[in-house]
């Protein structure tokens, strides 16, 4: 009997092995991967990385921006941010954080058919800028607010 079970044992994880290499590749798709684009995720300052992003467009403040950040976050490494807004034809939201090592935060592409709201928890290394940059058209607009990190962060 012990040997019955052993046997079928050893052939139940050699099926399940060779099922499971076999498909391997058919589970990580290479279209489900987001763009990874490491000039825009450049270090450095703020400036550059716009000049990166836009190519020297114009930033228009605006009052049609709402963000969201606390004035003061108690912990750097989740600092909860959203942005809305009543602009029509958004096609992308950008969130930057200036003292950052890397300021691009991250850059959210939305279709017509999408509200303009995103909602994130970002981390941030110091007190800093956090801005809130829409692109509507040939326009881009902003929205900008300090944000008083009082501890930790990616700075550590």
């Amino acid at each position: 009997m012990p040997g019955n079970r052993r046997k079928f044992l050893k052939q139940a994880c050699i099926i399940s092995i060779s099922s499971l290499s076999g498909t391997g590749s058919l589970l990580t798709s290479h279209d489900a991967y987001a763009e990874w684009l490491d000039d825009h995720f450049a270090p450095g300052k703020i400036d550059k990385t716009i000049e990166r992003l836009y190519s020297g467009a114009k930033l228009v403040e605006t009052d049609k921006i709402e963000l969201k950040v606390p004035r003061i976050a108690e912990n750097g490494a989740v600092v909860p941010v959203s942005v809305s807004s009543s602009l029509e034809n958004v096609q992308s939201i950008t969130l930057l954080a200036d003292k950052n090592p890397v300021p691009l935060v991250a850059t959210f592409i939305l279709t017509p058919d999408m509200t303009p709201f995103i909602s994130a928890r970002i981390k941030m290394a110091e007190t800093s800028q956090v801005i809130a940059i829409i692109q509507t058209g040939d326009t881009l607009y902003m929205a900008q607010q300090q944000v008083k990190v009082t501890i930790g962060g990616c700075g550590g």
